[in-house]
């Protein structure tokens, strides 16, 4: 029987080896030295995120990315340079690491003339040349730089340097800068779609509130005329529109059953354009207009002073308005008018049941300052029906392409005034057939106003004393 002999310990040459025992411990603490500093990395990374996603503060968060990178990549110092929505550099948002050490730099980069022009930040060349000025600041130290670059636009500008040894880069120190400049371009983008929100937040209110306010300024219902019914609506393509129409008592000192006597002015308008300001003039004309109503003239004449009041502010505001103005006397069922081009209002005669146009030659007001308007008038009888609208309804789109037009408007109004509908009725049908016609699902393009005059049809006529 044979005995082999005992194969020697794979180690044991190793083991006793003092050289061999130094060289695994070095290993063993570069392997330990690196996972803690991947672990210092990927905190720092994780509390940069948290930053991001936590601080609505946007400076609080750049102050942190010079801290963040420097430690990163295990330097001395870091430079933020972010630039403003319009690209100019962002003079209150410089951050900088150390801090007593940087503050020339960080004053030169303040003074730098090229990079207070709107568009600097989108210039390579000009960025270039903002790298040359941090280069020679920094002439003995090393510099890495990286752009900050958000939905394809620069939005700043990271440095990392080392003032005082050389700068020891690797591909990895490469990433880390860039994934904290990535970070960095998520925050400023954020805090820009912010600020954006804020201000639509802004307008949206001063909308509401200039939509409310001009609600207010259109008759909240419509006044006791005796012998009419009226109705009116008036439906904005936005929330602040350019229509316009009016009931007014030409003599507001009347009370009770002398005012609904009493003759009365009613006026619907367009202020060519839409939104503020549309708005914005239709409300000075309005005011122009309720005084003008006061001094008791002819509706061609109040047309005439209205053009004349209005033509430096509507001069200055390319717009122009059109205006139907009339008057309707009770007592005599007489309705004088004066066109300033606006679309002429439609008269079903009752007893004839037909539907005539009342229109008088006459230019928009703001257009020309001697401008000539020519009245005219009509006499109303039991039944007669008078609808006044904007071109934002005759104007209006179908699903089918076509518009609404003036001839499928009388149609709708023919039938409702055959069927004997009352003054509410038939604006009520005529909104809704234009409704159906422009799609429940779709909005207006225009400002879309009508009014409705219905004369009683068991009106007898006073007997004048």
């Amino acid at each position: 029987m044979t005995t082999k002999p005992p194969r020697p310990h794979l180690g044991s040459s190793s083991t006793s080896n003092p050289q061999s025992l130094t060289a695994l411990v070095s290993l063993r603490e570069l392997l330990e030295s690196l996972s803690l500093e991947q672990k210092r990395n990927q905190d720092l990374l994780v509390s940069l995120g948290f930053a991001l996603r936590s601080f609505s503060n946007l400076n609080r968060f750049l102050e942190l990315v010079p801290v963040v990178v420097s430690r990163l990549v295990g330097v001395e110092g870091a430079l933020l340079v972010p630039f403003q929505a319009d690209g100019r550099l962002w003079r209150e948002q410089l951050q900088a690491i150390p801090f007593q050490e940087s503050q020339e730099l960080l004053r030169q980069l303040a003074s730098f003339e090229p990079a207070k022009i709107v568009g600097f930040g989108f210039d390579e060349s000009q960025i270039l040349q903002m790298d040359r000025l941090v280069q020679s600041h920094l002439s003995s130290a090393g510099i890495f730089s990286t752009s900050i670059v958000s939905r394809g636009i620069h939005r700043g500008r990271l440095y990392v340097f080392d003032l005082h040894k050389p700068l020891v880069w690797t591909e990895v120190h490469r990433r880390h800068v860039q994934l904290v400049a990535d970070l960095t371009g998520v925050a400023l983008e954020n805090d820009l779609i912010l600020q954006e929100a804020r201000l639509h937040e802004r307008v949206d209110r001063q909308l509401s509130i200039g939509a409310e306010i001009q609600a207010q300024l259109l008759p909240n219902s419509c006044p006791v005329i005796e012998g009419v019914q009226l109705a009116a609506k008036c439906c904005p393509a936005f929330q602040v529109g350019g229509d316009y129409y009016d009931f007014m008592p030409t003599r507001p000192e009347l009370i009770g059953r002398r005012r609904e006597k009493g003759r009365w002015a009613v006026v619907i308008g367009d202020v060519m354009g839409k939104g503020v300001p549309a708005g914005l003039l239709m409300t000075m004309l309005r005011g122009m207009l309720r005084a003008e109503v006061l001094s008791g003239l002819s509706p061609d004449r109040i047309l005439h002073d209205l053009n004349h009041l209005a033509q430096e502010d509507l001069a200055h505001s390319h717009r122009f308005v059109t205006l139907f103005y009339s008057d309707y006397d009770p007592r005599t069922r007489k309705l004088r008018y004066a066109n300033a081009a606006h679309n002429p209002p439609l008269l079903w005669k009752a007893e004839q049941k037909t539907i005539t146009r009342l229109d008088a030659p006459g230019l928009l007001i703001g257009l020309q300052f001697e401008s000539e308007y020519v009245g005219s008038e009509v006499f109303l009888d039991p039944g007669d029906v008078l609808l006044y609208y904007t071109d934002g309804v005759t104007e209006a789109p179908g699903l089918a392409g076509d518009r609404f037009d003036e001839s499928r408007l009388c149609r709708v109004l023919e039938e409702c005034c055959r069927n004997g509908f009352s003054a509410q009725k038939i604006l009520d049908r005529l909104f809704f057939r234009l409704d159906r016609f422009v799609g429940l699902d779709h909005h207006l393009e225009d400002d879309a106003s009508m009014v409705v005059l219905k004369v009683n049809e068991s009106l007898a006529l006073p007997t004048l004393k």
